[in-house]
Protein backbone atom coordinates (compact mmCIF):
# COMPACT_ATOMS: atom_id res chain seq x y z
CA UNK A 1 0.00 0.00 0.00
CA UNK A 2 1.43 3.43 -0.71
CA UNK A 3 1.71 5.61 2.45
CA UNK A 4 1.83 8.63 0.70
CA UNK A 5 -0.54 10.20 -2.16
CA UNK A 6 0.34 10.96 -5.96
CA UNK A 7 -0.74 14.24 -5.99
CA UNK A 8 1.70 14.88 -2.78
CA UNK A 9 4.64 13.03 -4.48
CA UNK A 10 4.20 14.55 -7.54
CA UNK A 11 4.34 18.09 -5.71
CA UNK A 12 6.75 17.15 -3.95
CA UNK A 13 9.58 19.96 -4.26
CA UNK A 14 13.31 18.99 -5.58
CA UNK A 15 15.96 18.32 -3.32
CA UNK A 16 14.95 15.34 -0.70
CA UNK A 17 11.53 14.30 -1.57
CA UNK A 18 9.83 11.59 0.41
CA UNK A 19 9.38 8.49 -1.54
CA UNK A 20 6.10 6.15 -2.12
CA UNK A 21 6.32 3.19 -0.30
CA UNK A 22 5.25 -0.17 -1.76
CA UNK A 23 5.86 -3.04 0.40
CA UNK A 24 6.90 -5.44 -2.71
CA UNK A 25 10.25 -5.93 -4.60
CA UNK A 26 11.52 -4.43 -7.80
CA UNK A 27 10.94 -7.52 -9.67
CA UNK A 28 7.38 -7.66 -8.99
CA UNK A 29 6.28 -3.94 -8.71
CA UNK A 30 4.07 -4.26 -12.49
CA UNK A 31 1.91 -6.81 -10.57
CA UNK A 32 0.93 -4.44 -7.46
CA UNK A 33 -2.13 -2.75 -8.10
CA UNK A 34 -1.64 -0.17 -5.65
CA UNK A 35 1.65 0.69 -7.23
CA UNK A 36 -0.14 0.64 -10.92
CA UNK A 37 -3.03 2.57 -9.92
CA UNK A 38 -0.88 5.43 -8.73
CA UNK A 39 2.00 5.41 -11.42
CA UNK A 40 -0.42 5.16 -13.92
CA UNK A 41 -3.58 7.66 -12.69
CA UNK A 42 -1.53 10.43 -11.47
CA UNK A 43 2.43 10.09 -12.11
CA UNK A 44 2.41 9.21 -15.59
CA UNK A 45 -0.16 11.54 -17.00
CA UNK A 46 2.07 14.58 -16.22
CA UNK A 47 5.16 13.51 -17.14
CA UNK A 48 4.47 11.71 -20.42
CA UNK A 49 2.97 15.17 -21.60
CA UNK A 50 6.23 16.69 -20.76
CA UNK A 51 8.26 14.72 -23.21
CA UNK A 52 9.39 15.55 -26.80
CA UNK A 53 8.55 11.96 -28.07
CA UNK A 54 4.58 12.61 -26.97
CA UNK A 55 2.44 13.31 -30.11
CA UNK A 56 -1.12 14.38 -28.45
CA UNK A 57 0.05 17.48 -27.14
CA UNK A 58 -2.70 19.15 -29.19
CA UNK A 59 -5.55 16.93 -28.09
CA UNK A 60 -6.61 16.67 -24.09
CA UNK A 61 -5.46 13.05 -22.66
CA UNK A 62 -8.07 11.59 -20.61
CA UNK A 63 -6.65 8.80 -19.16
CA UNK A 64 -3.46 6.40 -19.33
CA UNK A 65 -3.37 2.46 -19.25
CA UNK A 66 -0.90 -0.13 -19.08
CA UNK A 67 -2.10 -2.14 -22.15
CA UNK A 68 1.05 -4.43 -20.97
CA UNK A 69 4.81 -4.36 -19.17
CA UNK A 70 7.06 -7.08 -20.00
CA UNK A 71 10.67 -7.56 -18.70
CA UNK A 72 14.15 -6.20 -20.22
CA UNK A 73 16.70 -8.61 -18.22
CA UNK A 74 19.66 -10.53 -18.44
CA UNK A 75 20.41 -12.51 -15.60
CA UNK A 76 19.43 -10.67 -12.20
CA UNK A 77 19.42 -7.22 -14.10
CA UNK A 78 15.43 -6.69 -14.86
CA UNK A 79 13.59 -3.63 -16.49
CA UNK A 80 10.46 -2.85 -17.52
CA UNK A 81 8.95 -2.37 -20.92
CA UNK A 82 5.57 -0.49 -20.92
CA UNK A 83 3.46 -0.79 -23.57
CA UNK A 84 1.33 2.62 -22.89
CA UNK A 85 -2.38 2.99 -24.18
CA UNK A 86 -3.29 7.19 -23.98
CA UNK A 87 -6.76 7.82 -24.12
CA UNK A 88 -8.02 11.03 -25.29
CA UNK A 89 -11.54 13.07 -25.07
CA UNK A 90 -11.60 13.53 -28.87
CA UNK A 91 -11.98 9.72 -28.78
CA UNK A 92 -8.84 7.90 -29.86
CA UNK A 93 -5.99 7.01 -28.92
CA UNK A 94 -2.47 6.42 -29.26
CA UNK A 95 0.48 3.78 -28.11
CA UNK A 96 3.72 4.42 -26.17
CA UNK A 97 6.81 2.56 -25.67
CA UNK A 98 8.54 3.52 -22.29
CA UNK A 99 10.86 1.66 -20.59
CA UNK A 100 11.33 2.60 -16.48
CA UNK A 101 14.56 1.27 -14.19
CA UNK A 102 14.86 1.59 -10.56
CA UNK A 103 17.63 3.49 -9.29
CA UNK A 104 18.93 3.95 -5.74
CA UNK A 105 22.11 6.58 -6.32
CA UNK A 106 20.43 10.30 -6.59
CA UNK A 107 23.42 11.14 -9.41
CA UNK A 108 21.72 8.09 -11.24
CA UNK A 109 18.19 10.05 -11.39
CA UNK A 110 18.95 13.49 -12.65
CA UNK A 111 17.33 13.21 -15.67
CA UNK A 112 13.37 12.11 -15.88
CA UNK A 113 12.54 11.10 -13.00
CA UNK A 114 9.25 9.89 -12.43
CA UNK A 115 8.56 8.79 -8.78
CA UNK A 116 10.43 8.64 -6.00
CA UNK A 117 9.75 5.10 -4.19
CA UNK A 118 10.46 2.74 -1.71
CA UNK A 119 10.49 -0.64 -2.82
CA UNK A 120 11.72 -3.81 -1.06
CA UNK A 121 12.86 -1.51 1.60
CA UNK A 122 15.31 0.53 -0.88
CA UNK A 123 14.38 3.85 -1.32
CA UNK A 124 15.48 4.97 -5.26
CA UNK A 125 13.87 6.58 -7.99
CA UNK A 126 11.61 5.00 -11.25
CA UNK A 127 13.08 6.67 -14.10
CA UNK A 128 13.11 6.37 -17.42
CA UNK A 129 15.56 3.34 -18.58
CA UNK A 130 17.41 5.37 -21.81
CA UNK A 131 18.96 7.75 -19.44
CA UNK A 132 20.89 5.06 -17.80
CA UNK A 133 23.89 3.30 -19.35
CA UNK A 134 23.58 -0.14 -17.66
CA UNK A 135 20.01 -0.60 -19.25
CA UNK A 136 21.49 0.67 -22.93
CA UNK A 137 24.55 -1.87 -22.19
CA UNK A 138 22.06 -4.74 -21.78
CA UNK A 139 19.98 -4.20 -24.63
CA UNK A 140 23.10 -4.05 -26.73
CA UNK A 141 24.39 -6.96 -25.75
CA UNK A 142 21.06 -9.12 -25.74
CA UNK A 143 20.71 -8.07 -29.49
CA UNK A 144 24.44 -9.12 -30.53
CA UNK A 145 23.83 -12.77 -28.49
CA UNK A 146 20.54 -13.73 -29.50
CA UNK A 147 19.92 -16.63 -30.89
CA UNK A 148 18.14 -17.63 -34.68
CA UNK A 149 14.60 -17.75 -35.11
CA UNK A 150 14.21 -17.02 -31.35
CA UNK A 151 10.47 -17.69 -30.34
CA UNK A 152 10.27 -16.00 -26.97
CA UNK A 153 8.03 -13.09 -25.99
CA UNK A 154 10.78 -11.06 -25.94
CA UNK A 155 12.50 -11.30 -29.55
CA UNK A 156 16.04 -9.92 -30.28
CA UNK A 157 17.15 -10.55 -33.24
CA UNK A 158 21.24 -10.09 -34.75
CA UNK A 159 22.00 -9.88 -38.55
CA UNK A 160 23.93 -12.21 -40.02
CA UNK A 161 26.10 -9.60 -41.67
CA UNK A 162 26.61 -7.78 -38.85
CA UNK A 163 30.16 -8.30 -36.77
CA UNK A 164 29.85 -6.88 -33.37
CA UNK A 165 32.02 -5.52 -30.98
CA UNK A 166 31.84 -6.19 -27.32
CA UNK A 167 30.10 -3.13 -25.38
CA UNK A 168 32.35 0.50 -24.67
CA UNK A 169 30.57 2.99 -24.06
CA UNK A 170 26.75 4.91 -25.27
CA UNK A 171 25.39 7.99 -25.61
CA UNK A 172 22.00 9.79 -26.36
CA UNK A 173 22.29 10.81 -29.73
CA UNK A 174 20.49 13.99 -29.39
CA UNK A 175 17.36 15.97 -29.50
CA UNK A 176 14.57 13.74 -31.49
CA UNK A 177 10.49 14.28 -31.69
CA UNK A 178 9.46 10.74 -32.13
CA UNK A 179 12.13 8.66 -31.01
CA UNK A 180 14.99 8.13 -29.20
CA UNK A 181 18.33 7.15 -30.54
CA UNK A 182 21.42 5.61 -28.43
CA UNK A 183 24.84 5.56 -29.95
CA UNK A 184 26.76 2.49 -28.89
CA UNK A 185 30.72 2.25 -29.38
CA UNK A 186 30.54 5.42 -31.66
CA UNK A 187 29.28 2.55 -34.24
CA UNK A 188 25.62 2.42 -34.23
CA UNK A 189 22.48 3.50 -33.39
CA UNK A 190 19.94 1.95 -31.42
CA UNK A 191 16.63 3.80 -32.28
CA UNK A 192 14.21 3.12 -29.54
CA UNK A 193 10.27 3.82 -31.06
CA UNK A 194 8.29 5.49 -28.73
CA UNK A 195 4.97 5.71 -30.58
CA UNK A 196 4.19 2.19 -31.17
CA UNK A 197 1.59 0.36 -33.27
CA UNK A 198 0.90 -3.61 -33.09
CA UNK A 199 2.47 -4.42 -36.34
CA UNK A 200 6.24 -4.21 -37.07
CA UNK A 201 7.59 -1.07 -37.78
CA UNK A 202 8.23 0.18 -41.46
CA UNK A 203 11.82 1.61 -40.48
CA UNK A 204 12.52 -1.99 -39.46
CA UNK A 205 10.82 -3.90 -42.46
CA UNK A 206 12.30 -1.32 -44.86
CA UNK A 207 15.95 -1.35 -42.77
CA UNK A 208 16.19 -4.90 -42.91
CA UNK A 209 15.32 -5.76 -46.49
CA UNK A 210 16.99 -2.96 -48.11
CA UNK A 211 20.52 -3.32 -46.48
CA UNK A 212 20.32 -7.37 -45.73
CA UNK A 213 17.93 -9.10 -48.59
CA UNK A 214 19.40 -6.47 -50.99
CA UNK A 215 22.83 -5.52 -50.20
CA UNK A 216 21.91 -1.70 -50.58
CA UNK A 217 24.59 0.23 -49.28
CA UNK A 218 23.07 3.89 -49.21
CA UNK A 219 21.40 3.60 -45.84
CA UNK A 220 22.22 2.81 -42.49
CA UNK A 221 23.44 -1.22 -42.43
CA UNK A 222 20.54 -3.05 -40.26
CA UNK A 223 21.95 -4.99 -37.11
CA UNK A 224 19.55 -6.04 -34.67
CA UNK A 225 16.47 -5.08 -33.37
CA UNK A 226 13.95 -5.64 -30.65
CA UNK A 227 10.36 -6.34 -30.41
CA UNK A 228 7.61 -7.75 -28.63
CA UNK A 229 5.26 -10.52 -29.37
CA UNK A 230 1.84 -9.06 -27.50
CA UNK A 231 -1.42 -10.53 -26.03
CA UNK A 232 -3.16 -10.57 -29.23
CA UNK A 233 0.01 -12.05 -31.04
CA UNK A 234 0.68 -8.86 -32.69
CA UNK A 235 4.83 -8.44 -33.75
CA UNK A 236 5.38 -5.02 -32.07
CA UNK A 237 8.90 -3.05 -33.15
CA UNK A 238 10.35 -1.93 -29.86
CA UNK A 239 14.07 -0.89 -31.21
CA UNK A 240 15.85 -1.20 -34.57
CA UNK A 241 19.70 -1.37 -34.22
CA UNK A 242 21.82 0.22 -37.29
CA UNK A 243 24.89 1.21 -38.38
CA UNK A 244 26.34 4.67 -37.31
CA UNK A 245 27.21 6.74 -40.36
CA UNK A 246 29.54 9.56 -40.16
CA UNK A 247 28.38 12.56 -41.81
CA UNK A 248 28.81 16.04 -42.89
CA UNK A 249 25.07 16.56 -41.24
CA UNK A 250 21.91 16.22 -43.90
CA UNK A 251 21.02 17.44 -47.00
CA UNK A 252 18.25 19.96 -45.89
CA UNK A 253 20.98 21.72 -44.57
CA UNK A 254 23.85 21.22 -47.36
CA UNK A 255 20.65 22.29 -49.53
CA UNK A 256 20.60 25.50 -47.67
CA UNK A 257 23.76 26.44 -47.46
CA UNK A 258 24.06 25.89 -51.41
CA UNK A 259 20.93 28.34 -51.90
CA UNK A 260 22.17 30.74 -49.85
CA UNK A 261 25.15 31.19 -51.89
CA UNK A 262 23.16 31.20 -55.33
CA UNK A 263 20.96 33.81 -54.37
CA UNK A 264 23.76 35.54 -53.15
CA UNK A 265 25.59 35.10 -56.70
CA UNK A 266 21.89 37.44 -58.14
CA UNK A 267 24.01 40.40 -56.96
CA UNK A 268 27.70 39.20 -57.30
CA UNK A 269 27.25 38.64 -60.88
CA UNK A 270 24.63 41.21 -61.51
CA UNK A 271 21.91 39.03 -62.99
CA UNK A 272 18.56 40.42 -64.39
CA UNK A 273 16.45 37.69 -63.20
CA UNK A 274 13.68 38.55 -65.22
CA UNK A 275 16.39 37.59 -68.26
CA UNK A 276 16.97 34.25 -67.43
CA UNK A 277 15.59 31.38 -69.21
CA UNK A 278 12.73 29.34 -68.03
CA UNK A 279 12.38 26.16 -68.83
CA UNK A 280 9.24 23.65 -69.00
CA UNK A 281 8.13 21.99 -65.78
CA UNK A 282 8.88 18.79 -65.08
CA UNK A 283 11.37 18.45 -68.29
CA UNK A 284 14.02 15.81 -68.42
CA UNK A 285 17.36 17.87 -68.46
CA UNK A 286 20.93 16.59 -69.14
CA UNK A 287 23.53 18.95 -67.34
CA UNK A 288 24.48 19.91 -70.91
CA UNK A 289 21.07 21.03 -71.41
CA UNK A 290 20.95 23.35 -68.70
CA UNK A 291 21.67 26.96 -70.58
CA UNK A 292 25.18 28.38 -69.55
CA UNK A 293 23.51 31.26 -67.98
CA UNK A 294 21.95 29.11 -65.13
CA UNK A 295 25.42 27.51 -65.10
CA UNK A 296 26.83 30.68 -64.19
CA UNK A 297 24.10 31.67 -61.85
CA UNK A 298 23.97 28.83 -60.05
CA UNK A 299 27.23 26.68 -60.43
CA UNK A 300 27.60 23.24 -61.77
CA UNK A 301 28.50 21.69 -58.13
CA UNK A 302 24.72 21.63 -57.33
CA UNK A 303 23.46 19.76 -60.33
CA UNK A 304 26.47 17.68 -60.11
CA UNK A 305 24.92 16.54 -56.42
CA UNK A 306 21.61 16.21 -57.30
CA UNK A 307 22.67 13.42 -60.01
CA UNK A 308 24.25 11.68 -57.32
CA UNK A 309 20.96 12.11 -54.81
CA UNK A 310 18.87 11.01 -58.04
CA UNK A 311 21.18 7.51 -58.61
CA UNK A 312 21.06 6.82 -54.64
CA UNK A 313 17.19 7.77 -55.07
CA UNK A 314 16.55 5.57 -58.26
CA UNK A 315 18.42 2.19 -56.71
CA UNK A 316 16.68 2.54 -53.80
CA UNK A 317 13.50 2.02 -55.98
CA UNK A 318 15.27 -0.43 -57.96
CA UNK A 319 16.16 -2.83 -54.87
CA UNK A 320 12.52 -2.27 -53.75
CA UNK A 321 11.44 -3.33 -56.98
CA UNK A 322 13.23 -6.49 -57.45
CA UNK A 323 11.53 -8.75 -55.33
CA UNK A 324 9.69 -11.31 -56.34
CA UNK A 325 9.37 -13.76 -53.17
CA UNK A 326 8.59 -12.18 -49.96
CA UNK A 327 4.93 -10.79 -50.60
CA UNK A 328 5.37 -7.51 -49.00
CA UNK A 329 7.62 -6.22 -51.02
CA UNK A 330 6.76 -7.84 -54.32
CA UNK A 331 5.40 -5.09 -56.75
CA UNK A 332 2.13 -4.65 -58.18
CA UNK A 333 -0.12 -3.40 -60.36
CA UNK A 334 -2.78 -0.43 -59.95
CA UNK A 335 -6.43 -1.76 -59.20
CA UNK A 336 -9.77 -0.51 -58.36
CA UNK A 337 -9.04 -1.32 -54.36
CA UNK A 338 -5.73 1.04 -54.77
CA UNK A 339 -8.04 4.14 -56.52
CA UNK A 340 -10.86 3.77 -53.49
CA UNK A 341 -8.46 3.69 -50.84
CA UNK A 342 -6.13 6.65 -52.48
CA UNK A 343 -9.34 8.79 -53.36
CA UNK A 344 -11.03 8.43 -49.85
CA UNK A 345 -8.04 9.05 -48.10
CA UNK A 346 -7.15 12.44 -49.89
CA UNK A 347 -10.60 13.92 -49.98
CA UNK A 348 -11.03 13.17 -46.28
CA UNK A 349 -7.25 15.06 -45.71
CA UNK A 350 -8.46 17.79 -48.22
CA UNK A 351 -11.93 18.63 -47.00
CA UNK A 352 -9.50 19.16 -43.09
CA UNK A 353 -7.17 21.23 -45.07
CA UNK A 354 -10.34 23.06 -46.24
CA UNK A 355 -11.98 23.76 -43.14
CA UNK A 356 -8.27 24.93 -41.80
CA UNK A 357 -7.65 27.32 -44.39
CA UNK A 358 -11.42 28.80 -43.81
CA UNK A 359 -11.06 28.58 -39.97
CA UNK A 360 -7.71 30.86 -40.23
CA UNK A 361 -7.98 32.85 -42.91
CA UNK A 362 -7.12 36.16 -40.44
CA UNK A 363 -3.90 34.47 -39.65
CA UNK A 364 -2.40 35.27 -43.30
CA UNK A 365 -1.77 37.82 -45.06
CA UNK A 366 0.27 39.63 -47.98
CA UNK A 367 0.86 36.76 -50.45
CA UNK A 368 -0.32 33.90 -48.35
CA UNK A 369 -3.70 35.20 -47.84
CA UNK A 370 -4.00 36.01 -51.79
CA UNK A 371 -3.00 32.27 -52.27
CA UNK A 372 -5.55 31.10 -49.52
CA UNK A 373 -8.63 32.91 -51.68
CA UNK A 374 -7.58 31.46 -54.82
CA UNK A 375 -7.13 28.02 -52.84
CA UNK A 376 -10.54 28.02 -51.32
CA UNK A 377 -12.06 29.50 -54.90
CA UNK A 378 -10.55 26.56 -57.02
CA UNK A 379 -11.55 23.69 -54.63
CA UNK A 380 -13.84 22.40 -56.74
CA UNK A 381 -11.11 22.21 -59.17
CA UNK A 382 -8.13 21.03 -56.73
CA UNK A 383 -11.01 18.13 -55.68
CA UNK A 384 -11.62 17.07 -59.55
CA UNK A 385 -7.59 16.47 -59.95
CA UNK A 386 -7.83 13.67 -56.97
CA UNK A 387 -10.73 12.34 -58.62
CA UNK A 388 -9.36 12.42 -62.13
CA UNK A 389 -7.34 9.10 -60.73
CA UNK A 390 -8.18 6.31 -63.09
CA UNK A 391 -6.18 3.06 -62.55
CA UNK A 392 -7.09 1.71 -65.73
CA UNK A 393 -5.09 4.15 -67.48
CA UNK A 394 -1.96 3.38 -65.41
CA UNK A 395 0.89 0.57 -66.40
CA UNK A 396 3.26 1.31 -64.16
CA UNK A 397 4.11 -0.46 -61.14
CA UNK A 398 3.28 0.22 -57.23
CA UNK A 399 6.28 -0.99 -54.85
CA UNK A 400 7.20 -0.53 -51.26
CA UNK A 401 8.43 3.38 -50.85
CA UNK A 402 10.38 5.88 -48.40
CA UNK A 403 6.97 7.29 -47.72
CA UNK A 404 7.96 10.78 -46.36
CA UNK A 405 11.28 11.52 -48.26
CA UNK A 406 12.36 14.94 -47.86
CA UNK A 407 15.72 16.37 -47.61
CA UNK A 408 15.88 15.69 -43.45
CA UNK A 409 15.84 12.22 -44.34
CA UNK A 410 18.95 11.93 -46.46
CA UNK A 411 22.88 12.51 -44.74
CA UNK A 412 25.30 13.87 -46.52
CA UNK A 413 28.96 11.91 -46.23
CA UNK A 414 31.63 13.41 -47.93
CA UNK A 415 30.38 13.22 -51.80
CA UNK A 416 27.74 11.09 -51.52
CA UNK A 417 23.89 10.82 -49.87
CA UNK A 418 22.50 8.28 -47.51
CA UNK A 419 18.79 7.71 -47.04
CA UNK A 420 16.90 6.81 -43.38
CA UNK A 421 14.31 7.00 -41.75
CA UNK A 422 11.83 4.49 -43.55
CA UNK A 423 9.15 4.99 -40.51
CA UNK A 424 6.40 6.94 -43.18
CA UNK A 425 4.41 9.94 -42.88
CA UNK A 426 3.49 10.59 -39.11
CA UNK A 427 -0.30 11.50 -40.10
CA UNK A 428 -0.99 7.78 -41.99
CA UNK A 429 -1.98 4.53 -39.73
CA UNK A 430 0.38 1.67 -39.93
CA UNK A 431 -1.19 0.22 -42.74
CA UNK A 432 -1.36 3.26 -44.63
CA UNK A 433 2.18 3.15 -44.56
CA UNK A 434 2.76 -0.21 -45.99
CA UNK A 435 0.56 0.31 -49.01
CA UNK A 436 2.61 -0.02 -52.20
CA UNK A 437 2.75 3.17 -54.22
CA UNK A 438 3.64 4.68 -57.63
CA UNK A 439 7.65 5.25 -56.70
CA UNK A 440 7.09 8.81 -57.71
CA UNK A 441 5.13 9.40 -54.49
CA UNK A 442 8.90 9.69 -53.19
CA UNK A 443 9.81 11.47 -56.02
CA UNK A 444 7.51 14.06 -55.21
CA UNK A 445 8.30 14.36 -51.42
CA UNK A 446 11.63 15.41 -52.53
CA UNK A 447 10.27 17.87 -55.25
CA UNK A 448 8.35 19.63 -52.62
CA UNK A 449 11.32 19.53 -50.28
CA UNK A 450 13.36 21.43 -53.00
CA UNK A 451 10.81 23.88 -53.28
CA UNK A 452 10.63 24.59 -49.59
CA UNK A 453 14.56 24.78 -49.59
CA UNK A 454 14.05 27.71 -52.19
CA UNK A 455 11.67 29.72 -50.29
CA UNK A 456 13.13 28.93 -46.81
CA UNK A 457 15.98 30.64 -48.03
CA UNK A 458 14.25 33.73 -49.11
CA UNK A 459 12.20 33.54 -45.91
CA UNK A 460 15.04 32.72 -43.71
CA UNK A 461 17.87 36.08 -45.47
CA UNK A 462 14.68 39.02 -45.37
CA UNK A 463 16.44 42.08 -46.44
CA UNK A 464 20.09 40.16 -47.32
CA UNK A 465 19.31 40.25 -51.00
CA UNK A 466 18.64 43.40 -52.66
CA UNK A 467 16.22 41.91 -55.07
CA UNK A 468 11.91 42.36 -54.36
CA UNK A 469 10.34 39.42 -53.11
CA UNK A 470 8.73 39.38 -56.14
CA UNK A 471 12.00 38.78 -58.31
CA UNK A 472 13.50 36.26 -55.40
CA UNK A 473 9.97 34.10 -55.97
CA UNK A 474 10.63 34.22 -60.10
CA UNK A 475 14.49 33.41 -59.66
CA UNK A 476 13.47 30.41 -56.99
CA UNK A 477 10.77 28.91 -59.23
CA UNK A 478 12.70 29.33 -62.10
CA UNK A 479 15.89 27.35 -60.65
CA UNK A 480 13.28 24.74 -58.94
CA UNK A 481 12.30 23.81 -62.22
CA UNK A 482 16.31 23.42 -63.36
CA UNK A 483 16.82 21.15 -60.07
CA UNK A 484 13.81 18.79 -60.94
CA UNK A 485 14.61 18.09 -64.94
CA UNK A 486 18.02 16.97 -63.98
CA UNK A 487 17.17 14.72 -61.60
CA UNK A 488 14.56 14.06 -63.33
CA UNK A 489 16.56 12.90 -65.86
CA UNK A 490 19.56 11.04 -64.01
CA UNK A 491 16.51 8.87 -61.78
CA UNK A 492 14.20 8.04 -64.76
CA UNK A 493 17.15 6.80 -67.14
CA UNK A 494 18.55 4.38 -64.20
CA UNK A 495 15.15 3.11 -63.28
CA UNK A 496 14.47 2.36 -66.84
CA UNK A 497 17.70 0.60 -67.30
CA UNK A 498 17.16 -1.80 -64.61
CA UNK A 499 13.27 -2.06 -65.43
CA UNK A 500 11.22 -0.84 -62.93
CA UNK A 501 8.64 -0.04 -64.76
CA UNK A 502 7.47 3.37 -63.53
CA UNK A 503 4.89 4.43 -66.59
CA UNK A 504 5.39 5.79 -70.32
CA UNK A 505 6.47 9.64 -70.47
CA UNK A 506 3.00 11.19 -70.20
CA UNK A 507 1.53 8.67 -66.69
CA UNK A 508 4.64 9.63 -65.27
CA UNK A 509 4.29 13.05 -65.23
CA UNK A 510 0.23 12.56 -64.07
CA UNK A 511 1.79 10.78 -61.28
CA UNK A 512 3.89 13.30 -59.85
CA UNK A 513 1.75 16.11 -60.80
CA UNK A 514 -0.58 13.72 -58.65
CA UNK A 515 1.63 13.01 -55.66
CA UNK A 516 3.16 16.63 -55.74
CA UNK A 517 -0.23 18.04 -55.60
CA UNK A 518 -1.43 15.58 -52.10
CA UNK A 519 1.93 16.53 -50.84
CA UNK A 520 1.60 20.32 -50.96
CA UNK A 521 -2.08 20.08 -49.35
CA UNK A 522 -0.92 17.55 -46.70
CA UNK A 523 1.91 20.14 -45.96
CA UNK A 524 -0.77 22.86 -45.95
CA UNK A 525 -2.20 21.88 -42.92
CA UNK A 526 1.05 21.93 -40.55
CA UNK A 527 1.82 25.19 -42.11
CA UNK A 528 -1.47 26.71 -40.97
CA UNK A 529 -0.90 25.18 -37.80
CA UNK A 530 2.37 26.26 -36.71
CA UNK A 531 3.98 28.53 -38.81
CA UNK A 532 1.01 30.74 -41.39
CA UNK A 533 3.71 33.13 -42.97
CA UNK A 534 5.10 29.44 -44.37
CA UNK A 535 2.03 28.61 -45.75
CA UNK A 536 2.84 30.50 -49.31
CA UNK A 537 4.87 27.37 -49.97
CA UNK A 538 2.50 24.79 -50.23
CA UNK A 539 0.02 27.06 -51.59
CA UNK A 540 2.34 27.95 -54.18
CA UNK A 541 3.17 24.60 -55.26
CA UNK A 542 -0.64 24.28 -55.36
CA UNK A 543 -1.19 26.84 -57.66
CA UNK A 544 1.95 25.69 -59.70
CA UNK A 545 0.77 22.48 -60.21
CA UNK A 546 -2.33 23.26 -60.99
CA UNK A 547 -2.19 26.06 -63.61
CA UNK A 548 0.56 23.79 -65.30
CA UNK A 549 -0.83 22.83 -68.50
CA UNK A 550 1.51 19.87 -69.76
CA UNK A 551 -0.46 16.87 -70.73
CA UNK A 552 -1.31 14.51 -68.77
Amino acid sequence: MAKKTASEAANTPAGEPKAYHFDVTWEGLMDHQAFVGVFLSEVLEQYVQQQRWYGGKSSTLKYIELQEYFKIQQGAEVYYGLLLEVNFEEAFFQHYFLPIAFVSDPDFARKDRILPVVVGGEEGFIIDAVNLESFRRLVYERIITAEPNDTTRVRYHKSTTFEPTPYESSRLMGLEQSNTSIVINGKSVIKFFRRIYADKNPDYEMSRFLSERKGYRNTPAYQGSLSIIDTDNANITIALMQELIPNQGDAWEYMLKELNKIFANLEYKGIQVARLPGTELFARLKIRDVPPEIIDWAGLNIFLKLQKLAQRTAEMHIALGSEFEDTAFTPEHFNGDYEVWLKNRLLYQFQNRLNTVENNLERLQGPSLELAKEFLERKNEIRKRFMKFDWTKLKGERLRVHGDYHLGQVLVRDQDFYLLDFEGEPESTIRDRKVKQPPLKDIAGIFRSFHYAVYATIFNNEGKFPYSREDLFRAGELLYRYFIGVFMETYVQLIQEHNVDIGYSAERIFLLKYCMLEKAVYELGYEMNSRPDWAVIPLEGIRSIINDKHDS
